[in-house]
């Protein structure tokens, strides 16, 4: 009996409840709020899942492989007048003329690389960027280019070399600090050397050590430019794929 009892007695406080809900909420209304409700909860849970910067492991990109060095070696063209110029003086200070090392100068390039040292052998990409005269007693450029290759599975791959270039140094060294397709994550440096060098062109070797996270490959290229380099370069999980 005491059982029954407590049973209507809970009965009678669920219906009472019911009612007052439909008193002051009626259905409609009732629908709207718990509407809302909802969509404030999912706009909380999108806030916290778009974030602008967040953790990430380094496995999720392949990272934690392990790396093997491989070898690129190759001569550019740095062609500066005729009718073939690749290279062009695009800005200078007033002073520039009158200076000794052409101080302020500023020059755009496009320079072939081709596999031999020889202009007419094979194109492997191209070398595309600036280089400036950026001090007043050597001849010593600020060098921000691209190594874009078109050659095999480094089609539509680069390397950019950002540094200073003393040129009358029979060796220059120059760091790698990043790259894109296969070169992704690269860095390392450059070592150039002058292979020859004439009133309008200047012809530099450059040898490219990769390090990459799986794979090693090795390819051996030349171009043309102003002086002839080694580059080693670590290279990311991109290259995963390299063989």
């Amino acid at each position: 009996m005491h059982n029954i009892k407590g049973s209507g007695r809970f009965e009678s406080e669920a219906w009472l409840l019911k009612q007052l809900t439909m008193a002051f909420f009626p259905s409609s209304l009732l629908f709207i709020f718990i509407f809302l409700i909802l969509i404030f909860v999912s706009s909380l849970s999108s806030a916290k899942t778009q974030r602008f910067a967040r953790s990430i492991s380094p496995s999720s990109l392949g990272l934690d492989k392990p790396q093997k060095l491989s070898h690129l070696h190759f001569f550019f063209h740095d062609v500066v007048g005729g009718t073939n110029r690749t290279a062009v003086r695009v800005a200078a200070a007033p002073t520039t003329d009158h200076s000794p090392t052409g101080f302020g100068a500023v020059v755009m390039m496009d320079d072939p690389l081709t596999e031999q040292a020889e202009a007419a052998s094979r194109a492997v990409g191209r070398a595309q960027g600036i280089y400036a005269s950026a001090s007043r007693t050597e001849l010593g450029f600020l060098m921000a280019l691209n190594f874009a290759f078109t050659e095999g599975k480094f089609n539509g791959s680069t390397l950019a070399v950002l540094g200073r270039n003393a040129v009358e140094s029979a060796v220059r060294e120059m760091p790698v600090v990043g790259g894109t397709g296969v070169f992704r994550f690269a860095t390392g440096y450059a070592q150039a050397r002058t292979h020859s060098l004439g009133a309008l062109e200047a012809v530099v070797e450059y040898n490219v050590l990769n390090q990459k996270w799986k794979h090693v490959t090795g390819i051996t290229v030349w171009c043309l430019l102003n002086k002839g380099v080694w580059i080693f370069v670590f290279c990311g999980m991109c290259c995963n794929n390299c063989e």
